[in-house]
């Protein structure tokens, strides 16, 4: 369950491209890599969810940490 005192932003830590999903692993308190699996089984198999268009979406619109 997400944290309230903790808000999404990307990761700095935890970034191999832009942070995205290292800042929902930071915001979830999940394993980065985990959430990292799961972003990319959720884009290979699902039809509906464009997985590259999404994250750079969130590229955009998140925050970055301070």
């Amino acid at each position: 369950m997400p944290n309230p005192s903790n808000p999404l932003r990307r990761s700095r830590r935890h970034r191999i491209l832009a942070g995205v999903c290292g800042g929902f692993a930071d915001w979830l308190d999940w394993d980065v890599t985990l959430v990292r699996v799961l972003y990319v089984l959720v884009s290979i198999f699902s039809a509906g969810f464009p997985g590259i268009l999404a994250y750079i979406i969130l590229w955009v619109a998140m925050p970055e940490e301070s």
